[in-house]
């Protein structure tokens, strides 16, 4: 199965995007996140990536209630990602409706913690996300504000080994320009590691690279901009949720 999933991402509650990842770029999509999260359903699609720029800023979770909100009065699958650190952060996400939680931050800091994560709430639940620019494919933490010297096919040989099941992968020189996805950066995750369950995100230009990535084997593609500048559209969502 092959998933589309559209991005949220937060700051102060409300709707935003971002170029590359620099929060100097930042511009309100809008103020009801809610609004938004609908009209992904009504598309069909099942599954949200919720961003909590706050809390990856500031080292925990800080858009709870927008969380809650939008698993209450939708049946999306919340994946929920931004600062968390914590089992008690963990727990309260789960509270507030997520079905899942992304992190990258802990995994680089604290990897026997995450390791731990992937046996203590089940790898169904626990989603490594390594985000990375090709000039050395060193991966960014802290919302990409922070670099590391961690290589990114190290880092995700550590967790694989570990049991690590769902990797979401982002190329941030590509996120928010539309130059299209890193297909080559997939290709070279999915023969090093052909059992993980890879979703791409980054880059999307249209329903083309939608299914480009899913015939070369990814589980999924999160995107964002493409849809909030109408590139793509809601009747493109719905008819590529009805064929795939």
């Amino acid at each position: 199965m092959f998933e589309i999933i559209p991005s949220v991402w937060l700051i102060n509650g409300k709707c935003v995007r971002l170029k590359r990842g620099d929060f100097t770029t930042q511009e309100v999509i809008s103020e009801n996140p809610l609004e938004i999260a609908q009209q992904f359903e009504d598309c069909g699609i099942e599954r949200l990536h919720l961003v909590d720029l706050d809390g990856a800023r500031r080292g925990e979770p800080k858009n709870y209630h927008i969380l809650n909100i939008i698993a209450g009065y939708t049946s999306l699958k919340v994946d929920f990602t931004g600062g968390i650190s914590t089992d008690g952060a963990i727990i309260k996400v789960f509270e507030h409706g997520a079905k899942t939680i992304t992190a990258s931050t802990v995994a680089a800091n604290s990897p026997d913690k995450f390791a731990q994560w992937l046996i203590s709430y089940g790898r169904e639940k626990i989603n490594l996300a390594v985000d990375t620019s090709p000039e050395n494919y060193n991966i960014k933490i802290r919302g990409w504000l922070k670099s590391t010297d961690i290589n990114l096919f190290d880092q995700i040989q550590y967790f694989y080994d570990r049991g690590l099941k769902y990797l979401k992968c982002s190329d941030i020189t590509r996120d928010g320009v539309m130059e299209g996805p890193n297909f080559s950066l997939y290709k070279e995750i999915l023969d090093k590691f052909p059992d993980l369950h890879l979703v791409a995100s980054g880059g999307v230009r249209d329903t083309d690279d939608f299914k480009k990535l899913r015939d070369m084997g990814l589980r999924g593609v999160v995107f964002g901009k493409a849809y909030y500048e109408g590139k793509i559209k809601i009747e493109d969502l719905k008819q590529f949720v009805l064929t795939v």
